[in-house]
């Protein structure tokens, strides 16, 4: 065993000898601190602002997808400002009419060019309303995205403050975590319809 505590006891010997010059540098140089801290900070804004975190939401408005109070979600920010982000998709965005910087969670319906109904379908059950359906229609502007909560009866969207310009989406969630041990990957259940499909009435 001789030859093993020989070995650890130069492997001590080096560690010390490295790090005897760095010994209260952090202490006695503040710059450095500041330094240190600045880069750290740095690179929590950048992992917090383009990478993932865990967010939770509070409300009705995305029943039965999420809970009222807490369901837990993930969010991918390699989506935000829009990015990759296709109609059916569940994004986090600044809600554009709050001053408070109020976070939203809603379903895209409708990307640049696309068409949507600007009111509530159950709504367009009279025929006065029926008459008119046709003024309800509106086309997203280029740079924005039209968003809708999935729980249509209880939810403040794009019905109410109109289009949400793309630079304000912050991310798109991407899984759902229940628990620690429930952990479920949201999948986009939205199927694409060619012009060349047959669509029955």
């Amino acid at each position: 065993m001789a030859p093993f505590h020989r070995l650890a006891s130069i492997f001590s010997t080096l560690r010390t000898r490295l790090a005897a010059p760095y010994k209260g540098e952090w202490i006695g140089d503040p710059l450095r601190v500041a330094i240190f801290t600045a880069k750290f900070i740095c690179f929590a804004h950048l992992t917090v602002e383009y990478s993932y975190t865990v967010s939770h939401g509070v409300g009705p408005s995305m029943l039965p997808t999420f809970e009222v109070i807490g369901d837990c979600f993930v969010v991918s920010h390699r989506h935000r400002f829009g990015r990759d982000v296709m109609v059916g998709d569940i994004v986090v965005y600044n809600i554009p009419v709050n001053n408070n910087n109020s976070i939203g969670v809603k379903r895209v319906l409708g990307m640049p060019g696309d068409y949507v109904l600007t009111g509530t379908p159950h709504s367009y059950h009279s025929e006065s309303a029926a008459n008119t359906r046709k003024d309800l229609m509106l086309q997203v502007p280029p740079g924005h995205c039209w968003v809708v909560g999935d729980n249509i009866t209880a939810s403040r969207d794009s019905r109410i403050y109109g289009p949400v310009p793309l630079a304000l989406i912050r991310g798109k969630v991407v899984a759902t975590v229940k628990s620690p041990f429930d952990f479920q990957w949201m999948e986009n259940s939205f199927k694409k319809v060619d012009d060349d499909d047959t669509i029955e009435r």
